[in-house]
């Protein structure tokens, strides 16, 4: 079901006032409201239910909620025999929420096979604040106390959302995101939202879901405690998450 059109929000809305995602346009897909702000009551509210912002400078504020959603589940993540072998040998080392700055600022750094970016100024500022207020974390990847790669996502509950990860070596961001596996394999998180599906994640093994089965599944992890004592206190060395 679609109603066709953009419902815009204004800062005064209420947080978690949102149109249902059942309502987001087929073309382009997910697109489900406009405006509003990047408050963290707002963001909060929105993740619960399934949406995300997504936008370029100088556009207006976007909200989406794609159908189908690509996701990791337990078991999903492939790691090839081939990076298996190059991550017994890697000398680089996991880190945790030592460096968020750092990571969304690299994140949001041009890509030769990208024109500009969605990490704006202002998306930059509202995820620093979820960082400081304990519901966004990084993943980072050194090697010889240099940042090579990682990740940066939200954690509600038992739900990651990732939004973005980089890479300035071969395999680093993988290597974090094989840190979200682990901790996908041990229950301490149910599910990865990648938002997007793309041909990188899908080689990775990520699949795809139908939103509404997502947004079921949100219902129930968003509303566990997240066993953040069971985080990896790190440094760890990448080699140790590919033996057995």
């Amino acid at each position: 079901m679609s109603n066709n059109r953009v419902v815009w929000l204004t800062p005064d809305d209420p947080p978690q006032q949102f149109p249902p995602v059942e309502t987001a346009l087929r073309e382009p897909d997910g697109l489900l409201a406009a405006g509003g702000d990047l408050r963290p009551e707002r963001l909060l509210a929105a993740y619960r239910q399934g949406i995300f912002p997504w936008y370029d400078e100088g556009q207006p504020l976007l909200w989406w909620s794609p159908d189908p959603r690509c996701v990791f589940q337990k078991g999903d993540f492939h790691v090839s025999r081939r990076m298996r072998r190059e991550l017994r040998r890697s000398t680089a080392e996991l880190r945790f929420n030592t460096a968020f700055a750092e990571v969304i600022r690299a994140c949001a750094a041009p890509r030769r096979y990208e024109h500009g970016t969605w990490i704006t100024d202002d998306m930059i500022d509202a995820y620093e604040r979820l960082h400081r207020a304990g519901w966004a974390h990084s993943i980072e990847v050194w090697q010889d106390e240099a940042l090579i790669g990682g990740l940066y996502g939200l954690v509600i509950g038992r739900a990651v959302f990732g939004e973005s990860m980089f890479s300035l070596r071969s395999n680093a961001s993988k290597i974090a995101l094989l840190a979200l596996d682990r901790m996908l394999s041990d229950d301490t998180f149910g599910i990865i939202d990648c938002q997007v599906q793309s041909s990188h994640l899908l080689s990775l093994g990520a699949t795809t879901i139908p939103r509404s089965s997502f947004v079921a599944t949100l219902g129930r992890l968003c509303e566990t405690p997240t066993a953040f004592e069971s985080w990896p206190k790190g440094p760890i060395r990448a080699s140790e998450w590919v033996q057995g």
